[in-house]
C-alpha cells in the first residue's frame, strides 16, 4: 500500500518582537501585549530559577516561540534553547505556570544537562563529505554547528542541509546531522512534508462546494479575504515559477471533472478553508501559524506528479494531478492533513524522526481526518482512512486508523523496534490510540486491542468504549499545543495527554480514564 510521505518542516520563521503575537487562549482571545509580556518575563524567569527541572545551566540562553494562556489564567510558554550561542535541537522547553504567575511544572524531552565543549572535532567540509556520502544533493548553505540533543547524551553536530529532489519530482531540503567528532551520521529529516505518495481528486470530489473569492476587475480570483487571503495558482504543470493566479468570468469554478483545470482548484481551495474553519472554529486557532495569515495553494504542479506536500519555505500546499491510476491529490484528509504538519512545526515542533516523527505524522492523520469529520459533506461520508477517495479504481486507501497493519506496513501497536520503522508506519500505533480513545471497540472487530504475545499487530479481544471523536481531538490538541516538544515519544505522549485530559476534564475524570486506557489497548503504559 504506498504511504503518505510527509516529511517534517523545522521551525523557520522569526520570534515576533511583540510578544502578543505570540500567544493564543483555549477560549480563542488573544491576550494584550502587557499580558504576554509578562507571561514570557515570568517563563524565562522560571527556567533559570528552576534549573534542576528544566537543565537550565551556564552557557544558555532562551528565546520565546509560542505561548498558550488559558481561560483561567494558566499560562504555557514554549521556549527554545541556545548553548554557548549553538542552537540545541531537542533542547526546547515548554514552562507551566499558575494564573497568579507561580511555576507549576516544565515539560521537556532533553535527558542530561548540557555540559559539553563547542570546538568541533572534525570540520564542517568532513561532515559535508559525510552528508554526500549518504544521501544526494547540492548544499543549500553552510553547515551549521549545533547541539544534538534528542538521544541520551547531547553531543556537538553539524546540520548540513541538502537540496534535491525525489524520484517522483518532490523537492527536498533534507537536513543531515553529523557527528562534529566522529563524522558520523546521527539522523536526518526533510524541511518539505509530503502528502499520499498514492494519491491522487465543480469540485472533482465533493460536487458542488461554496467558495469565497474576490473580484478583480471585471473578473473573479481564487483569493480568500475572510481567510487570512489564502489562495490557488495554477503551476502549469512546472515545477518552479510562483504559478498564475485563476480567474474566471462568472464566479462559477470547474465542471467537475479534470478537462477543467480550475475544478482541482476548487477541490484545493475548499480543502484549505475547511481546515482554517475547523482549527478556528474547533481549537481557537487563528490560521495554520495562529497569526491570521493564510497560506497558499499551488495545483497542476509538475506532469504526472502522484504526491502533494507542504512547505514552511514557501508557507504553501503543493498538489499533483496525480497518474493512471491516482486521482489529482486535492481530496479533503489529504489538504487537511498536509496543512496539519504546519501547525505541527509552529507548536511542538515534533522533529521528522524516530518515535517523534511517527507522532507528527499521525498528528497529521488524526487533524485531517477530523477536518473531514468537520466538514460532513455528503459526498465525502467522514471516516477513519486516509486518502481513501483518491484510488481511482476505488478500493484503495493510504492508511487506517481502525487497524493500521491492514496496510500491510503500519504497526497497531507499540513495541521496542517500532521508531526503527518509516515514520509513516510507526504513526500507525497513535492513529490507533486516537480511534480506539474517540470509537472504542466494536465487539473486538475489526479495531483490537494488543497483547502481549504479539505487538506488532493487534490480535486481543479487548473491548473499550470511546469518549467520541469531539473529545478525543480536543485532548490531542492540547497535548500538540501545551505538553509536546520536539523530541517527545510515545511514552511521553502518554504523559502529555493524560495531563491534557486533566486540563479539560478533570483529574480521575472519565476521559482521564479512557485516554489512559486507551495507549495500554496499544501496548504503551
Amino acid at each position: 500500500m504506498t504511504q503518505i510521505s510527509s516529511r517534517r518542516v523545522r521551525i523557520t520563521f522569526s520570534i515576533l518582537a511583540a510578544a502578543a503575537a505570540l500567544a493564543t487562549t483555549t477560549a480563542g482571545a488573544a491576550p494584550s501585549a502587557d499580558q504576554s509580556r509578562a507571561a514570557s518575563a515570568r517563563a524565562l524567569s522560571h527556567v533559570q530559577a528552576y534549573a534542576g527541572r528544566t537543565l537550565h545551566g551556564a552557557g544558555q540562553t532562551w528565546a520565546v516561540r509560542n505561548m498558550v494562556i488559558d481561560a483561567d489564567g494558566r499560562e504555557h510558554v514554549r521556549l527554545d534553547r541556545r548553548y554557548r550561542g549553538l542552537r540545541v535541537i531537542g533542547g526546547d522547553v515548554v514552562v507551566h505556570g499558575s494564573r497568579s504567575g507561580a511555576f507549576l511544572d516544565a515539560t521537556l524531552t532533553l535527558r542530561r544537562a548540557l555540559t559539553l565543549g563547542t570546538k568541533p572535532g572534525r570540520s564542517a567540509a568532513d561532515a559535508l563529505r559525510t552528508a554526500l556520502a549518504t544521501h544526494s544533493g547540492a548544499l543549500r548553505q553552510a553547515p551549521e554547528l549545533v547541539v544534538h540533543a534528542r538521544g541520551d547524551r547531547p553531543v556537538l553536530a553539524w546540520d548540513v542541509v541538502l537540496d534535491s529532489e525525489g524520484e517522483d519530482g518532490t523537492p527536498s531540503a533534507l537536513h543531515v546531522i553529523v557527528d562534529a567528532a566522529s563524522a558520523q551520521v546521527i539522523e536526518s529529516w526533510d524541511d518539505i512534508q509530503t502528502a499520499p505518495a498514492a494519491g491522487t481528486g465543480n469540485s472533482l470530489f465533493l460536487g458542488s462546494v461554496p467558495l469565497t473569492t474576490e473580484s478583480s476587475g471585471s473578473s473573479y480570483v481564487l483569493k480568500d479575504t475572510t481567510r487570512g487571503g489564502q489562495n490557488t495558482v495554477d503551476m502549469n504543470n512546472r515545477g518552479f515559477g510562483t504559478g498564475k493566479a485563476l480567474s474566471d468570468s462568472d464566479n462559477v469554478w470547474g465542471n467537475g471533472t479534470t478537462s477543467d483545470r480550475a475544478t482541482v482548484a476548487v477541490d484545493a481551495q475548499y480543502g484549505v478553508a475547511m481546515t482554517w474553519d475547523y482549527f478556528q472554529n474547533v481549537h481557537g486557532r487563528n490560521g495554520i501559524a495562529d497569526n491570521g495569515v493564510g497560506a497558499q495553494s499551488r495545483v497542476h504542479y509538475k506532469r504526472n506528479y502522484a504526491n502533494a506536500f507542504w512547505s514552511d519555505s514557501c508557507f504553501c500546499m503543493t498538489f499533483g494531478d496525480g497518474n493512471s491510476s491516482i486521482y489529482p491529490l486535492v481530496s479533503l484528509d489529504v489538504a487537511g492533513h498536509e496543512m496539519s504538519h504546519g501547525v505541527t512545526s509552529r507548536t511542538a515542533g515534533l522533529v521528522y524522526s524516530g518515535e517523534s516523527g511517527g507522532l507528527n505524522e499521525a498528528t497529521s492523520d488524526i487533524f485531517g481526518t477530523m477536518v473531514e469529520f468537520y466538514a460532513a459533506n455528503a459526498k465525502d461520508t467522514p471516516d477513519y482512512l486516509m486518502g481513501e477517495k483518491l484510488f481511482k479504481n476505488g478500493t484503495g486507501f493510504i492508511r487506517s486508523m481502525i487497524q493500521p497493519s491492514s496496510d500491510g506496513a503500519s504497526a497497531d501497536c507499540w513495541y521496542s523496534g517500532l521508531s526503527s520503522l518509516d515514520v509513516h508506519y510507526s504513526s500507525g500505533v497513535a492513529n490507533h490510540f486516537f480511534y480506539l480513545l474517540a470509537e472504542g471497540t466494536t465487539a473486538g472487530q475489526p479495531s483490537r486491542t494488543c497483547s502481549a504475545s504479539n505487538t506488532r499487530v493487534a490480535n486481543g479481544t479487548g473491548t473499550l468504549a470511546g469518549i467520541g471523536h469531539g473529545k478525543a481531538e480536543k485532548i490531542w490538541y492540547r497535548a500538540l499545543t501545551v505538553y509536546m516538544t520536539s523530541s517527545t515519544n510515545y511514552a511521553a505522549a502518554r504523559s502529555a495527554t493524560l495531563s491534557a485530559a486533566a486540563d479539560l476534564y478533570g483529574a480521575g475524570s472519565a476521559e482521564v480514564n479512557a485516554v489512559a486506557a486507551a495507549w495500554s489497548a496499544v501496548n504503551v503504559n
